[in-house]
């Protein structure tokens, strides 16, 4: 009898312990602890007195074939054929002795891949599929993720900043991208209601399974003009995309209507104080491709002000919450509307809700 913990099968992602190198094999769990010995390069100790040198580059979420050939020669070069990708779409390459690392670099730097993303720093944006592929996006995502990074390349490859900051990016609020608990989120919104093409829309969709899409129970069924179809009830309607997902007969994107929405103040982390939601900051940024000018510049505030004012350590949520949200608002210079009052009826969890909140001088 095969034993269990044997494949069996070409189901599913290979084991994952067959793709690490043998020094992350021999240590395993044995690991005491690690540092940065400058931006984008670290080493991590074993209790054995092994040393894993690690040299972080950014990468792409839409990747050519050519490029990754490109990566998997420095990796068969440097690094016995090994590396990896992060959760935030950066490469890592590995090797067991320092005096390699130098030759790595080289080669990374010959292929024009900057290194950086530790630390104190802007990491590489996580994001998700926008124009390119997804069905429902509000905006872009690799061409905003591209211009704003651009912009903040500078804090990429240093540890300016008092802590690191995580950008992600949703581009719509079906949020495949972390950005509900992100330093700063950049969020695709839509604000109008689908458009309702009655005579496809039969042809097309399977009309219960359509009304059962939405979470609002926006949608109920309705004859138009002779045409088997469905009405929207635009009060209730969250603009999630989720009936076009069903039916295509019902596009939601709309040149005016979409855009982003900024949130700060969100991390994953469990140091020093608790895992943190984002917050809305800014309710509504027009789309503007290709470089998207505008919400470049209101991301660059808010990091230029939080390095500038924040405490070492502290992330952005954390600064706002020392120095009051008030006086987030007012030192990014950031107009605070009704849209950021929330109605929601868990908005203890996100803002005050008593009548303490107000803004004090």
């Amino acid at each position: 009898m095969a034993d269990m913990a044997e494949r069996i099968t070409d189901i599913g992602p290979p084991k994952y312990d067959d793709m690490w190198p043998q020094i992350v094999k021999d240590n395993y769990g044995k690991w005491l602890y690690h540092d940065i010995l400058e931006p984008g390069v670290m080493v991590h100790v074993s209790e054995t007195g092994a040393k894993l040198f690690t040299v972080r580059c950014p990468g792409t979420r839409l990747m050519t074939t050519m490029m990754v050939e490109e990566l998997c020669k420095i990796a068969d070069a440097h690094c016995g054929g090994f590396f990896r990708f992060t959760t935030r779409n950066n490469i890592e390459f590995m090797v067991d002795e320092q005096s390699k690392v130098e030759g790595l670099k080289k080669a990374l730097a010959a292929l024009k891949l900057p290194i950086g993303g530790t630390g104190a720093c802007v990491t590489n944006i996580v994001h998700t599929q926008g124009w390119v592929h997804c069905h429902t996006p509000a905006i872009d995502a690799s061409g905003v993720v591209k211009a704003v990074m651009d912009d903040l390349f500078e804090y990429f490859g240093s540890h300016k900043l008092p802590a690191h900051v995580r950008i992600s990016l949703a581009c719509c609020l079906n949020m495949c991208g972390a950005v509900h608990c992100s330093d700063i989120a950049i969020l695709g919104v839509h604000r109008k209601p689908p458009v309702i093409e009655h005579s496809h829309l039969d042809k097309m969709c399977e009309i219960p399974t359509t009304i059962a899409a939405c979470p609002t129970a926006a949608i109920k069924p309705s004859k138009v003009d002779d045409f088997k179809s469905v009405v929207v009830n635009a009060d209730r309607c969250m603009f999630c995309g989720n009936c076009y997902t069903m039916c295509p007969a019902m596009p939601l994107a709309d040149a005016d209507g979409d855009g982003i929405a900024l949130w700060v103040g969100g991390k994953v982390s469990n140091t020093r104080s608790m895992p943190m939601f984002s917050k809305l900051a800014i309710p509504f940024i027009p789309n503007e491709p290709p470089r998207w000018p505008t919400t470049v510049k209101a991301i660059r505030n808010i990091v230029e002000v939080y390095a500038k004012d924040a405490n070492k350590y502290e992330r952005i949520g954390e600064w706002a919450e020392r120095i009051g949200w008030e006086r987030f608002f007012e030192k990014t210079g950031i107009e605070f509307s009704h849209h950021h009052i929330d109605d929601y009826r868990f908005a203890m969890t996100t803002w005050r809700h008593s009548t303490q909140f107000k803004f004090t001088k």
